[in-house]
This record gives C-alpha cells, sequence and structure tokens, in this order.
C-alpha cells in the first residue's frame, strides 16, 4: 500500500515553515498519544505516522529531499529513513524534547559536569558611600579549580577516560514497557568521563574550598537592594565544568542626619523660635560633605520645606544629583529665666488685638462652629 504523504499526515501545505509544522505536530500528537487512546491500534499507528512524518520535514536536508523524491528518497540506502525511527526509539522522547527541551534548558543527551552554583554576597555601605562610590575588597569562601590537578579531578600523569557505561553521552536510555526515556548515567553523573585515578588533594572533585579576595567596585548612587554581578566568580563546577556568578546585594546603612528617598535627600533640622518668628538665616550639612545656607523668612512654620536643588545624591550611571528637602522644625525654648517669661507674657499680652497666631486662631474658629453645629 502507498505510504500518505508526511504534509497530509501533519494537515499542512507544502508551503509551511518550521512553526506551523511544530503547532500542527504538537496538536496532533496530543491527540493520538497512547496514553490518551489506550488499546486503540488506529491511534497508534498514527501517532507513528506522525513522529516518522514531522522527523522529516523539520530537517531542512531531509525536508529538501523529500520534496524532491517523495518516499524513495529514503529508500534502498537513501541515507536513515523515516521508517527506521520506531515509536519505542523515539515517540515519547522526541515529544518531550520538542515541547519542554528549551524550558529545560536545552535538547537531552548533552554530557559534561554542571556549571558551578552562583553565590550572594551582602554588603552594607554607608550612604556617604552610595553617595561617592566605592571600591572595595571582600573575602568569599567559594569553591575554586584545585591546584594540584588543574581541575580535572585525576592524579597527576593520569586522564579522566570516556565513560563506559554511557561512553560519553553523559545520559543512559532506559525501557519502561511501551517507552524509552532517557537518564543521567549513574556511572559519570552525566560528565561523560569518569577518573580512575582521582587527586588525593580533592578527592576526584577537580575543586577545593578556599576563601577568595576579589576587589570591587560600588558605582555612585547605588541604593537599597541593587545587585551587582559578577559574571563567573562563583563557584568552580566539578571537574573543570563553568563556574557560577557571584551577586553582591548592597545594603544602604541609615544615616544619623539624613533620609533617603530615591535620588533626594530629606533633613528635619531645628530652628530658634526667634529666627522662625524674626527671619533670619541657618547653616545646614549636606550628603556630599559641605555646608549650605537657608534663608529662614519670617513667620516659618513646623513643616515647611526648604528645596535646595541639586543638592541630593548622585544618579546612578549618571552625573546629575537629585535634591535636598530641610524640613524646619520650630523649637519652644524650655529653662526659661523669669525676664524671658515676662517677655513673652508681655508679647502675649501685646499680640490680643493682632493675628500673630493664625494657624490656632483658625483652628480654634472651626471647633467653635463645631460645637455650634452640634447644639442646632
Amino acid at each position: 500500500m502507498a505510504k500518505q504523504d508526511f504534509y497530509e499526515i501533519l494537515g499542512v501545505s507544502k508551503s509551511a515553515g518550521p512553526d506551523e509544522l511544530k503547532r500542527a505536530y504538537r496538536k496532533l500528537a496530543m491527540q493520538y498519544h497512547p496514553d490518551r487512546n489506550a488499546g486503540d491500534k488506529g491511534a497508534e499507528q498514527k501517532f507513528k505516522d506522525l513522529n516518522e512524518a514531522y522527523d522529516v520535514l523539520k530537517d531542512d536536508q531531509k525536508r529538501a529531499a523529500y520534496d524532491r523524491f517523495g518516499h524513495a528518497a529514503f529508500e534502498q540506502g537513501g541515507g536513515r529513513g523515516p521508517g527506521d525511527f520506531g515509536f519505542a526509539a523515539s515517540g515519547f522522547a522526541d515529544i518531550f524534547d520538542e515541547m519542554f527541551g528549551d524550558i529545560m534548558g536545552g535538547r537531552r543527551g548533552q554530557a559534561g559536569p554542571a556549571r558551578g552554583n552562583d553565590l550572594r554576597y551582602n554588603l552594607e555601605v554607608t550612604l556617604e558611600e552610595a553617595f561617592r562610590g566605592r571600591q572595595t575588597t571582600i573575602r568569599v569562601p567559594t569553591f575554586v579549580a584545585c591546584e594540584q590537578c588543574k581541575g580535572s579531578g585525576a592524579e597527576a600523569g593520569s586522564k579522566p577516560i570516556t565513560c563506559p557505561r554511557c561512553h560519553g553521552r553523559g545520559r543512559l536510555r532506559v525501557q519502561q514497557g511501551f517507552f524509552t526515556l532517557e537518564q543521567t548515567c549513574t556511572g559519570c553523573q552525566g560528565a561523560g568521563r569518569v577518573i580512575d585515578n582521582p587527586c588525593r588533594a580533592c578527592s576526584g572533585q577537580g575543586r577545593t574550598r578556599r576563601e577568595k579576595t576579589l576587589s570591587v567596585n560600588i558605582p555612585a548612587g547605588v541604593e537599597d537592594g541593587i545587585r551587582i554581578r559578577l559574571a563567573g566568580e562563583g563557584e568552580v563546577g566539578v571537574r573543570g565544568a563553568a563556574a557560577g556568578d557571584l551577586f553582591i546585594f548592597i545594603t544602604v546603612a541609615p544615616h544619623r542626619i539624613f533620609q533617603r528617598d530615591g535620588a533626594n535627600i530629606h533633613c528635619r533640622v531645628p530652628i530658634p523660635i526667634t529666627t522662625a518668628a524674626l527671619g533670619g538665616t541657618i547653616e545646614v550639612p549636606t550628603v556630599d560633605g559641605s555646608r549650605t545656607r537657608v534663608t529662614v523668612p519670617a513667620g516659618t512654620q513646623s513643616g515647611h520645606q526648604f528645596r535646595l536643588r541639586g543638592k541630593g545624591m548622585t544618579v546612578l550611571r549618571s552625573a546629575a544629583r537629585g535634591d535636598m528637602f530641610v524640613e524646619a522644625v520650630v523649637e519652644i525654648p524650655v529653662n526659661l529665666s523669669k525676664r524671658q517669661q515676662e517677655l513673652l507674657r508681655e508679647f502675649e499680652k501685646e499680640g490680643e488685638n493682632r493675628r500673630t497666631h493664625p494657624e490656632s486662631e483658625g483652628f480654634f474658629a472651626r471647633v467653635k462652629e463645631f460645637f455650634e453645629d452640634l447644639r442646632e
């Protein structure tokens, strides 16, 4: 009986692109999968035909040969034909690869030891260091390549050999009833190589634990929670595998004078009642270590903010700076002398017929209206 056209099996046209082929294959493969059609010989054969057709059409060279010669391209020594790809050898495994290969980080069967672990290092800096930036040295306990065997894991004068169980693939095929699955080789733990004479210094691991000293550049303008990545400075993998990365998490310590809000700086400054009432100037510090003078207008109230442009934090990866906000906190004098008390009483009496305290007068006027409304 003549074999069915591969394009018809997948339900696509001959001009179908790779994405369209993949979508059609996934849809039909899930529809006719033996797990969903237990005991249905027709579905089983359809599933085999789908795998046979897709295996040819997804390969550019095979597809070109098929388009030119049809099924004859794979008959009588024309190469590894689609009929050679039995369901037991590739059916379920191919579906797993097509649907989950990207998520799992690549195709199955890739030999080689796993990449080393990433590391985390917590570093606290002061606000001033965050403003200016800082070059610092840190010491990180980690795994480094063994100096004795240069990371190979083998004793001097010997070298790793190809794993006899998996023949260097790092994975083994296991038959489980109707399916053939792959799993990590237990002989080499996926490395593809084994060591007959392991290095005595590292017990064949190719790495040893040591404290590593690193120089780190903290850029100006860093904020709480910023992560700095040092590629390849994590743990070295087993037997020469690539190293992981080191991630430095920055914490900016609280400051005794300034409060940070992104690129802006806030500062609460106590102001004598006389300066607030009569006006004057005050001197305040800035985060860059200098001082600046602020003019306080007469009648300044607590909570009033003065904005000093360009006196805030450095903006990360920029020459710009944020602003500084000075919040006035009018200070009430304590431990008054008798003369001071007398002067304040005179001041109070002098202001009986003048609106010297507009906020309190307005508040109590609203309170009076409130109680009057309750009596109505």
